[in-house]
């Protein structure tokens, strides 16, 4: 066998959260919680929060650990961070057989996480407001998340590269621009073979300089570790996504709510972004990146969480005291 540099990467993500103070951790969901009945893995500190809760919900891809290892480390020294695997991704799973559960939606993977926030020590969900982050497929779940469990619960909430909007014929446009040879979007965001991962890291980055300095063999060992792995759980997981159909109305929160964008994005055009503020409100603070991809929290991480942590801090600030004529 040859080396291969994925269990590298995958220690220096786990060593990034086990020195941000992340500890792994399963918790097995009751079968009458909305989620079927559920063992999520999550990573969080030991015992009850001593800072207010925010929980990161990664997009399809890498494991969370890859997506959020740049973020856990700025993020922990101001909030108790949550960052579990959705459904289907990394340690997470229904205790259903997979022949008799259907695939999770985002509402029913928003459900799931509600279900954890309860079952964490200290009853999270029943403290301060959680503040939650999505990013991609995660902004769909956090959008859901903070919908359904409303404002006494949920508090800001921060959306990235993610489209609420998207329809089939975004779907065919992204594998217009993908230049062909995929059938299907599960095909390009699933990659079967170097060349399907390499067109996907194309989309996704604004840098290509190092997607094309990429040898063949470290892509083939990226396509075997990180997206075979349950790979048509996945691949169900796609077709039962509602949004962009009548089961996901989009409609305003009453939550504060920030939008990230890459003004380089692929996946989810910069158009996109502006859609979706205009669906959310005028009040939906929208920040773009330049020269970004789709994942702007690894191109550019210091911007991405200094503006995180200015937007929750401060909409957790109490209101000024105001001064009244006497």
């Amino acid at each position: 066998m040859g080396f291969s540099i994925l269990p590298l990467m995958e220690f220096i993500a786990r060593r990034a959260f086990l020195r941000a103070g992340l500890q792994s951790h399963t918790v097995a969901l009751p079968s009458d919680d909305g989620s079927g009945g559920a063992n999520i893995h999550y990573w969080a500190p030991p015992g009850e929060p001593r800072l207010p809760p925010l929980l990161l919900i990664h997009g399809f891809g890498p494991m969370a650990t890859w997506q959020w290892r740049l973020q856990v480390g700025p993020l922990s020294r101001r909030f108790h961070l949550i960052v579990p695997d959705l459904l289907g991704f990394g340690a997470s799973s229904s205790r259903t057989s997979p022949a008799a559960a259907a695939a999770p939606s985002e509402t029913a993977q928003a459900a799931a996480l509600a279900a954890l926030l309860d079952a964490l020590p200290g009853g999270v969900s029943a403290g301060p407001r959680v503040a939650v982050a999505g990013t991609s497929y995660g902004g769909f779940v956090a959008y859901a998340l903070a919908r359904a469990a409303g404002p006494g619960r949920v508090g800001p909430v921060v959306i990235s590269n993610s489209d609420l909007l998207k329809t089939a014929e975004d779907d065919a446009a992204l594998l217009q621009r993908a230049g062909g040879g995929f059938a299907r979007t599960a095909d390009l965001l699933m990659p079967l073979d170097a060349r399907g991962a390499r067109r996907l890291m194309e989309l996704s980055f604004y840098r290509r300089q190092a997607v094309t300095l990429l040898p063949d063999f470290v892509l083939r060992q990226a396509v075997q570790q990180l997206f075979t792995d349950k790979r048509e759980e996945k691949i169900e997981l796609m077709k039962a996504v509602t949004v962009g159909t009548d089961e996901f109305k989009v409609t305003p929160l009453p939550q504060d709510v920030l939008l990230i964008w890459g003004d380089h994005d692929q996946i989810f055009p910069l158009d996109k972004a502006f859609a979706v503020k205009r669906c959310l409100g005028e009040d939906v603070r929208l920040e773009i990146f330049e020269k970004t991809g789709h994942v702007p929290q690894m191109e550019d991480p210091a911007r991405f969480n200094k503006l995180v942590l200015d937007f929750l801090l401060a909409s957790q600030a109490p209101p000024p005291i105001q001064q009244h004529d006497l």
